[in-house]
């Protein structure tokens, strides 16, 4: 398994990241929901919180303003600061 990921953000220059170990359950852990802005990702992130929520997980919802552009700074550390895992809804 590759050890480094590739940042997707909108650098001029990539950036490898350690990976991080993913937690053996989510129980207790604020999971970010997170739409890219692209159609039908907030109609599938509906669906994911509705699961999450069945088994008893609290969810945050975040969303760039547009698919266009980056995601601005503030809405990426207030991700940061407030969950603990993140999905990011990235498809049509």
């Amino acid at each position: 398994m590759n050890e480094a990921l590739r940042d997707p953000t909108a650098e001029t220059s990539s950036v490898k990241r350690a990976r991080k170990t993913p937690p053996k359950s989510l129980e207790g852990l604020s999971v970010g929901l997170f739409s890219i802005g692209k159609t039908r990702s907030p109609e599938f992130l509906d669906q994911v919180e509705k699961r999450l929520a069945e088994r008893g997980l609290k969810t945050k919802r975040f969303a760039k303003p547009t698919n266009a552009k980056t995601c601005p700074p503030e809405i990426m550390e207030q991700v940061v600061r407030e969950c603990d895992v993140v999905l990011v809804g990235l498809s049509d």
